[in-house]
């Protein structure tokens, strides 16, 4: 059991007033899924597997955000994070730090019903599971990849192992599925599953997105108003990406992510590590921090905490989308992290 550390803590505090609070750690790059708008059917160029941070390498960066710069809330991504052999034993030595930071994953499911109770016992809180459709050629549309059935079962074993509330996180894209947004709403409150939909960012590959074919929060809500009644939760935003409203009177909620047409970068939150040690400050940032180096030249817990807060330091006041000058991160979202 990890020791409370009595070093004094210094908030990853950035020069607009905002401090990071929220980790979003990805453990690897790789994916087991094509999602059209995330990476092209071949793949990609994986990390090579030297070039990935180690289980005590990630678990070392998380104690020092946790127990030196105000670290309370771990969420595990890729990639794909279930492809990370020693996920179990990375989430259960983060839920043995003191304090305790909440700890989720955001992950496609695929194997997730042979893992599901293990996590839980391990100490993770809940999951957030990519499902863009309930129609089964969509997915496989969608996702290169016959896999529907496999999702589905470990949405249910997640919710039998008490990883609640599970999430489903759903993006629409124009032709294929942007129509779909109340029958997959209608699907997500028969299952007692907690539905979010998040408009396509430009993080793919290719750098094929456009504004003017991405399906916009106004015409998501549009659609869900023709078959219930939404009316905005009354608890305070803050800092959550989602806003979040009513079904029908409640209690079920559904949440939208606007992050192109309704930015939330002034109440940001959030720091992320990819699997190769870097720090971005935001998901859109074209510069990142080598902590990797450091720490395998030997660098203390202080200096490690010192550079992460210098990059937190310089993070701009938003992401710049809608800037005449905006130029998409080199790296992809499955190479970032969500």
């Amino acid at each position: 059991m990890c020791r409370v550390s009595k070093q004094r803590v210094q908030p990853l505090a950035d020069r607009h007033g905002r401090v990071a609070t929220d980790l979003r750690v990805s453990l690897i790059d790789r994916c087991n899924l094509r999602c059209t708008y995330c990476m092209p059917a071949e793949g990609l160029d994986w990390l090579p597997n030297e070039d990935v941070l180690t289980d005590d390498e990630v678990v070392r960066l998380i104690r020092i955000g946790v127990e030196r710069l105000g670290i309370t809330a771990v969420r595990f991504t890729g990639g794909e994070p279930l492809l990370r052999k020693g996920l179990v034993d990375v989430v259960r030595r983060t839920k043995q730090l003191r304090p305790t930071p909440e700890t989720s994953l955001t992950t496609n499911a695929l194997g997730l019903g042979r893992v599901a109770g293990a996590l839980r016992d391990a100490g993770l809180d809940r999951v957030n599971v990519s499902l863009d459709t309930v129609r089964r050629e969509d997915f496989a549309r969608i996702t290169l990849r016959d896999r529907f059935d496999d999702v589905i079962t470990g949405l249910e074993a997640a919710r039998a192992a008490g990883l609640e509330p599970v999430k489903v996180n759903a993006v629409l894209l124009r032709g294929i599925n942007d129509d779909q947004a109340p029958e997959l709403l209608r699907w997500c409150l028969d299952h007692g599953y907690h539905l979010r939909f998040i408009e396509q960012m430009p993080l793919d590959p290719q750098h094929g997105w456009m504004r003017s074919t991405m399906v916009t929060a106004d015409e998501i809500l549009e659609s869900l108003q023709r078959e219930f009644v939404l009316t905005e939760a009354r608890r305070p935003r803050g800092s959550q990406p989602a806003e979040e409203f009513l079904v029908d009177g409640g209690p079920f909620t559904v949440g939208v992510i606007a992050s192109v047409t309704r930015p939330f970068c002034g109440d940001c939150d959030r720091v992320r590590l990819t699997a190769d040690g870097q720090v971005r400050n935001c998901l859109f940032a074209r510069e990142e921090s080598d902590l990797r180096t450091p720490l395998r030249n030997g660098a203390d817990d202080d200096e490690i905490a010192r550079r992460w807060v210098a990059a937190m330091a310089g993070k701009l006041p938003g992401h710049g989308i809608d800037d005449p000058s905006f130029l998409q991160p080199t790296r992809p979202m499955s190479a970032i992290g969500g």
